[in-house]
């Protein structure tokens, strides 16, 4: 699993990258967070109970000698997040493990075996205020050496995005929009990935991951 790779980063360097100690989490995912945003759930009297649980996959492989990580277009005729860019993944069931929920939905969405994957480490958790979700980010490695086979779930994905992680750290990568919320205009940071504008909860947990990279190579140039 520990292959070298002919770009920046190795997975022994995103193994590290997630194991950093002292890491701020909350200033990271905060670059890429719009504003105004809640963090933590407060339990307002219509959302008795707890947040319901989400479990993504961050998965990673190397491509034409390069890191690469997955994303998904949700269909626009979907009830919730229609069109949107994301990690696979979605809701954990009782008594599932969320590491589980995570592998499980991602094999669900983009034909990515549990076995075929090594999870690697865990990103912060996220609330997210719309859908009611807490959502448990994992970032996992795909592990025959190769380009993984994709097979998108027809009523859900409408296409799978290939993404180098050096286009997500190049700073061009990153872009502002304005956004209407209760009657404000208010700047939205996003990532430009061919054009799709990634933003909102998977901006943010991919602002954490590249962060916590930025971090490693900084360390290593100290």
């Amino acid at each position: 699993m520990l292959v070298s790779m002919k770009q920046k980063y190795t997975i022994e360097d995103v193994k590290q990258a997630l194991a950093l100690p002292d890491f701020d989490v909350a200033a990271a995912q905060q670059l890429m967070t719009p504003l105004p945003r809640i963090n933590e759930r407060v339990r307002p009297s219509h959302l008795p109970g707890r947040a319901r649980e989400g479990c993504v996959l961050l998965l990673l492989y190397c491509y034409q000698g390069e890191l690469h990580l997955v994303l998904t277009r949700r269909r626009d005729d979907l009830n919730s997040h229609a069109g949107q860019i994301s990690f696979p993944g979605g809701q954990r069931e009782p008594g599932e493990p969320c590491q589980a929920a995570a592998l499980r939905e991602t094999h669900e969405e983009v034909g990515v075996p549990p076995t075929a994957v090594a999870i690697l480490g865990q990103l912060g958790d996220l609330y997210i205020p719309p859908s009611d979700f807490e959502v448990r980010p994992f970032v996992g490695w795909y592990l025959p050496q190769s380009r993984p086979v994709f097979c998108p779930a027809e009523r859900e994905v409408a296409q799978i995005l290939e993404v180098p992680v050096s286009v997500l750290l190049d700073d061009s990568a990153r872009k502002v929009s304005m956004r209407e919320w209760n009657g404000m205009r208010l700047p939205v940071p996003y990532f430009d990935v061919a054009g799709h504008m990634v933003w909102g909860a998977t901006a943010t947990m991919l602002s954490e991951f590249l962060e916590r990279l930025k971090a490693v190579a900084d360390k290593v140039k100290g």
